[in-house]
């Protein structure tokens, strides 16, 4: 996938991995041996104003080691895997132009296989139309732009939950721009539509394209802590930290400025939603810490869950003390680097 032993195409380094598992650490340290320049890929990062709930690097770290398509979107806006694969090309042009090899680091899996792959040929989101169908929803409801969904697009219908708005969104959307239901572009990509091909292929199919294949030759690396329980601890005590930095503050200014609002996909991610619905009112501190954590285990699970299926990657150990080494050593077997 993506890596092409004495190709002319330009050399690119993926550092994948999830949340917690000392991708950032790594990446610092990579810079200070390998001449590259570091691309963020996370749906998070990308927001203004989101720096604790995100783990965004410190100023101090971003002095050291800049990162590129952090700090890009408003809270408000909405960004794609389409979007980012047109921002992190041109950013990859420029890191190769200047003579230095992009560093691909996040944990947003979807956008890494954007990246690799190309998208579905899904016509680009329409801001007048999203707005149409979100103020349809708001007079008629969700469950009617689903019914509409249903009876135009079954196969769809059956695997977009009716609260699943950004998904359902989108295939009404698609439905409106082209006439043609989402699922034929799933299937154009070689997909079957079917509900129990499971969420990973169903994300796969609707966002990818096979024929685009990225043109670098790419190394994947993967790091994560051998043991899974590990992963947990880090992912509590990092919870825990961010409670003790101000994340609730944060989210509590978000809130404030009056144009927010939950079905967002910024208010949607991890540790955002959750602080909202304690902020509101909707539960006590000790559930919004518990379904904190709990949310961010399943992320990174889930981020596993994508890992495991992908080809050409090099797993790396998070808790080896040599792995900056383990690391170079794999880059070393696969670019030349001047």
């Amino acid at each position: 996938m993506g890596n092409h032993p004495g190709s002319s195409y330009p050399p690119a380094i993926f550092l994948m991995g999830p949340t917690a598992s000392g991708k950032t650490d790594l990446a610092m340290a990579l810079c200070q041996h390998v001449p590259c320049d570091i691309v963020s890929v996370d749906s998070a990062m990308i927001y203004r104003g989101m720096d604790i709930g995100t783990a965004k690097p410190t100023p101090e770290e971003l002095a050291r080691a800049p990162h590129r398509l952090i700090d890009i979107c408003d809270p408000s806006e909405r960004y794609s895997a389409a979007d980012f694969r047109r921002d992190a090309l041109r950013e990859m042009a420029q890191i190769t132009e200047a003579g230095r090899i992009p560093l691909l680091v996040g944990g947003t899996m979807m956008y890494f296989k954007a990246l690799l792959h190309g998208m579905s040929g899904l016509p680009s989101a329409d801001p007048e139309l999203r707005a149409r169908l979100e103020q349809e929803a708001a007079e008629n409801g969700w469950p009617a732009l689903h019914r509409e969904l249903a009876a135009r697009d079954p196969v769809a219908a059956r695997l977009i939950h009716p609260n699943n708005r950004q998904r359902l969104l989108r295939a009404v959307e698609v439905l409106r721009l082209t006439g043609r239901p989402i699922s034929s572009f799933w299937q154009a990509a070689g997909g079957s539509g079917r509900e129990d091909d499971g969420d990973f292929t169903y994300i796969t199919r609707w966002q990818a394209d096979e024929a685009a294949p990225l043109p670098y030759t790419v190394t994947q690396l993967a790091v994560a802590p051998s043991d899974r329980a590990v992963l947990h601890d880090r992912i509590e005590q990092r919870f825990q930290h961010m409670l003790q930095a101000g994340f609730l503050e944060e989210v509590r200014a978000l809130m404030a400025r009056g144009d927010l609002h939950p079905g967002l996909p910024s208010m949607r991610c991890v540790g955002y939603r959750q602080a909202w619905e304690y902020l509101a009112g909707d539960c006590d501190y000790d559930t919004f810490v518990g379904k904190g954590i709990a949310a961010t285990r399943q992320l990174a699970k889930r981020q596993l869950t994508w890992l495991r299926k992908w080809s050409d990657v090099h797993w790396l150990d998070s808790r080896d003390k040599l792995v900056v080494s383990a690391a170079l050593k794999k880059l070393g077997l696969r670019t030349t680097f001047k």
